[in-house]
């Protein structure tokens, strides 16, 4: 059975004419299982974020396919929302939760958008997995940053995404709330199952991960298991020592 959770197949996306435009991925092409957690990191420029974006249905890419469960990611507007509601969930660096709404309303959102009637009962229990078991009834303003991160981390949880798609996560948060959040997707991984594709530009939330990916340039240039923070401090360094010193000699 193939437990490829996620495949790229010679993704390539140009902003602008293909010929003359900026090429931001360049035949990028992964595979991953199910049950990881994985970094991506690069220096600033290298296409991670587009990566993120393209992978998770967000933006088309020029060439290329994207399978996610073994299904491919095609077809028109109205099909990509209807499928990323299906597969995918997303964290970002803003919260983006409404702050009218409790928490408990903010979770459920996302099944009410499709047209599902939320289970009040489990929306409860990932809260209560998350620490939040005692604010279901707050609204976002009444909570700190990392428990509203933590809300968001619920909601897009309680769709049972097939891959969940994290941008910067902890961007906003202190060092405290950080680790809380980085423990929680560790958590959604190894207890329960959930795959993550984490953008990151911090060694230390990226030694959260199983693996990490590299890129520069828009090309995958590398993958370390088991890392560690002076490790991925030490390999962006050489890669952004080696960026720095192409556009040298692109200029000469």
């Amino acid at each position: 059975m193939n437990n490829e959770i996620l495949q790229l197949h010679g993704l390539r996306k140009v902003h602008g004419d293909d010929r003359t435009g900026v090429v931001a991925l360049d035949d990028v092409s992964l595979a991953l299982p199910a049950g990881t957690f994985t970094a991506v990191m690069g220096p600033s420029g290298s296409g991670k974020s587009t990566l993120l974006q393209c992978a998770a249905g967000l933006d088309r890419p020029t060439a290329g396919r994207v399978l996610v469960a073994g299904r491919e990611m095609t077809g028109d507007e109205t099909e990509l929302t209807r499928f990323r509601r299906e597969h995918i969930g997303f964290v970002f660096q803003q919260f983006n939760l409404l702050p009218s709404l409790t928490v408990l309303d903010n979770v459920t959102l996302p099944l009410r958008l499709a047209g599902k009637r939320p289970d009040r009962a489990r929306a409860i229990e990932i809260l209560e997995r998350v620490g939040l078991g005692d604010r279901i009834g707050h609204r976002p303003p009444a909570l700190s940053g990392g428990q509203q991160q933590r809300t968001a981390i619920a909601r897009a949880l309680v769709t049972e995404p097939s891959v969940l798609f994290a941008d910067e996560p902890t961007g906003a948060l202190d060092t405290r709330g950080a680790r809380a959040v980085l423990q929680l997707l560790q958590q959604a991984v190894r207890g329960y199952g959930r795959t993550i594709v984490m953008v990151t530009h911090d060694p230390v939330a990226a030694a959260h991960a199983d693996a990490v990916l590299f890129l520069a340039d828009g090309r995958l240039v590398g993958r370390m298991a088991d890392p560690t923070p002076d490790a991925v401090a030490e390999r962006l360094a050489r890669l952004g020592d080696d960026v720095a010193r192409d556009a040298v000699r692109a200029g000469e």
